[in-house]
């Protein structure tokens, strides 16, 4: 299916870059290294199809809040789940692609150096999977 066919609503567009993006910062704040941070955002913009449109996009509707990884896993786990549901209504192939997209940056942001993920960001990429599969 084209891009081009599939019309998204800027509250659709704002829940997967929510999504998207919080995926980092929810990574970052278990505690995955910096360079892992780093290489899970170039796999976010290096996503292609509708979903590399929509998250190349600038926007400042983007708003995560929190004070604790807590605040911010109630954030954006929900948004994963509602972004694939999303997806899956609207564009089944661009719900595989944005699934693809957010692994391979979960993958990124915790394969780093010889050492594995600290427990904690192996949990949080878990409950990422597991939001993409609600």
């Amino acid at each position: 299916m084209s891009t081009t066919a599939i019309t998204l609503t800027d509250a659709d567009n704002s829940t997967l870059r929510t999504a998207a993006y919080g995926t980092i910062a929810l990574l970052a704040a278990a505690g995955a290294p910096h360079k892992g941070i780093a290489s899970g955002s170039i796999a976010l913009t290096s996503a292609t199809g509708l979903v590399g449109h929509v998250l190349s996009t600038k926007s400042k509707d983007i708003h995560l809040h929190g004070k604790s990884v807590a605040e911010l896993a109630d954030q954006v786990l929900p948004s994963l789940t509602a972004a694939m549901h999303l997806l899956t209504n609207q564009a089944p192939a661009e719900a595989d692609n944005f699934r693809d997209t957010i692994l391979v940056t979960v993958e990124a942001a915790t394969q780093t150096g010889k050492s594995a993920p600290s427990p904690a960001v192996t949990a949080m990429a878990r409950k990422i999977t597991a939001a993409l599969d609600a």
